[in-house]
């Protein structure tokens, strides 16, 4: 009984089970064809607004190409009356150059005649003439060739003349005009550049706070000042002037430099020779920068560049030197400006003319440790540094010692004389000139023997002429040593002097 109650429940479970199976499986089916049809709808859907937009971009395509043709047409049509008008101005010219061509041929038609109508004449001219001068032989008596050469000596004789008038014309003219340029370039090229100028002198003041200073710059037995004055190379002058220290020196460099020191010094107030050493070590260098820096603010505003470093140290040098009371520095930056003035006035190179002038005196910043007067110094440190030649020779004749060879020496010379001569630029006397000639020329007279003594190129030479009398040329040889000795031992100056002894033999006799 319970075994078909089983099997019973089991059969009833299997036709639920399958009932269930159908109801879920036709809910599926549905659920499918409904999600088909949505799909379909979809798609449709999409395939209809893909026609749509594939349909407006071909519209808006087909009006574009629609406004590129009408583009087109149009410029074609543009180029079209172009090319129509181009093709009447053608004919135009064509019309044009056709009526030139006709006139031109009865140009040519006309002037061929005349050329036949003067051929004609010409040989006439020519009958009437040989007539004429068959006539003319006969009635002077004189053949053709002496009538030919009689004319042409006459001819030569009123050339000549007339040849050297014209020649001394303008002679004259040429002389009145080079005169008249040259006063115009000078005047034009010293009006365009007037620098101011410093005057410098061999000693320099230095202010201190109390006279109580001066025994701590004197030192204990003067130990302060004597290492003071062998560290810097001065003389320090401590007198009774109130509130004033005085260092002297005829080197400006080292006396800047002592100046500078001492007044770092009194300012550190730490006196004693091993600090002042260090100072003045310190010190030294700080002027070696500075005059540097001198050097190259003077290049620059003289407008010369690409110089050696070495020469650029020896310009700043020259502001701490002084000509007759001018300051050297700003004289050679004078002079290169006249300079080049003057060689752009004459359409020469204006910058090598700054150059030469700038450099002009550079000697004068090493004549005191080389042999020789600064024009040679400076040539010397010139050709060492890789100057040209004509820098170089500027420097060598600009006081004529030497034969020129170029124009820029001569501008040198020039623009040197006038900075010289300006008024105000060297303040020394015509007083003071003639004496120190004077005191010169004092110097050679003052041997045995010796007639006349003359001091000339500003003093740097003195030219001595000698009795032949009373001495030969080997005591000639020995007075000129003699003398320059003498002048060594006598006299202060810069640089150097040239002595020149000239003795000179006449033989005169008597034709009787």
């Amino acid at each position: 009984m319970e075994a078909v109650v089983g099997i019973l429940g089991l059969v009833i479970g299997l036709a639920a089970g399958y009932s269930i199976e159908r109801v879920m499986r036709g809910a599926a089916y549905q659920r499918r064809d409904e999600i088909l049809k949505q799909a379909e709808r979809e798609a449709e859907t999409l395939r209809k607004a893909q026609e749509l937009a594939a349909k407006e971009e071909l519209i808006s395509r087909r009006e574009e190409l629609e406004k590129e043709n009408t583009r087109i047409r149009d410029e074609l049509r543009e180029q079209e009356r172009r090319l129509d008008r181009r093709e009447t101005l053608l004919d135009d010219q064509q019309q044009d150059i056709t009526k030139k061509e006709r006139m031109l041929e009865l140009t040519q038609k006309k002037l061929t005649e005349r050329t036949e109508a003067l051929d004609v004449r010409e040989r006439e001219v020519e009958k009437i003439l040989k007539q004429q001068q068959e006539e003319l032989y006969r009635i002077s008596g004189l053949t053709k060739e002496s009538s030919t050469e009689l004319l042409l000596s006459r001819l030569s004789n009123e050339l000549k003349n007339e040849t050297g008038g014209i020649i001394l014309k303008h002679e004259a003219q040429l002389k009145q005009t080079c005169d008249k340029m040259a006063r115009e370039i000078i005047g034009m090229a010293v009006q365009r550049y007037a620098a101011s100028h410093t005057s410098e002198t061999t000693v320099s003041s230095v202010d201190i706070p109390s006279d109580e200073m001066k025994g701590r710059i004197i030192g204990r037995e003067g130990r302060n000042i004597r290492a003071f004055e062998k560290f810097t190379g001065v003389d320090v002058i401590v007198d009774d002037t109130p509130g004033v220290v005085i260092v002297s020196a005829f080197d400006n460099v080292r006396r800047e430099i002592a100046k500078l020191a001492l007044r770092k010094l009194i300012q550190d107030g730490r006196i004693h020779p091993s600090r002042i050493e260090e100072i003045v070590a310190e010190t030294q260098k700080e002027m070696e920068e500075h005059i540097r820096h001198l050097g190259q603010e003077a290049a620059q505003e003289a407008g010369v560049l690409g110089l050696h470093e070495k020469l650029i140290d020896l310009m700043g040098r020259l502001n701490f030197r002084v000509s007759y009371s001018q300051n050297v520095l700003r004289h050679s930056i004078e002079v290169a400006y006249l300079t080049g003035l003057l060689a752009e006035q004459l359409g020469l190179d204006g910058a090598l003319a700054r150059r030469c002038g700038f450099l002009h005196d550079i000697g004068k910043a090493a004549d005191h440790e080389m042999e020789g007067g600064h024009p040679a110094v400076g040539a010397e440190l010139l050709k060492r540094y890789g100057e040209g030649p004509e820098v170089v020779h500027a420097a060598q004749g600009h006081h004529d010692d030497i034969r020129v060879d170029y124009i820029y020496t001569v501008l040198v010379a020039s623009a040197d004389a006038i900075s010289a001569a300006r008024p105000g630029a060297r303040r020394e006397t015509l007083e003071k000139y003639v004496r120190r000639l004077e005191e010169l020329e004092a110097v050679a007279c003052g041997f045995p023997g010796v007639e006349q003594a003359y001091a000339v190129q500003a003093g740097r030479e003195i030219r001595v002429i000698v009795d032949a009398t009373q001495v030969n040329d080997r005591e000639a040889a020995k007075m000129c040593r003699d003398i320059a000795s003498a002048i060594e031992e006598t006299l202060t100056y810069p640089g150097e002097i040239k002595v020149t002894v000239l003795r000179e033999t006449r033989t005169v006799e008597y034709a009787k």
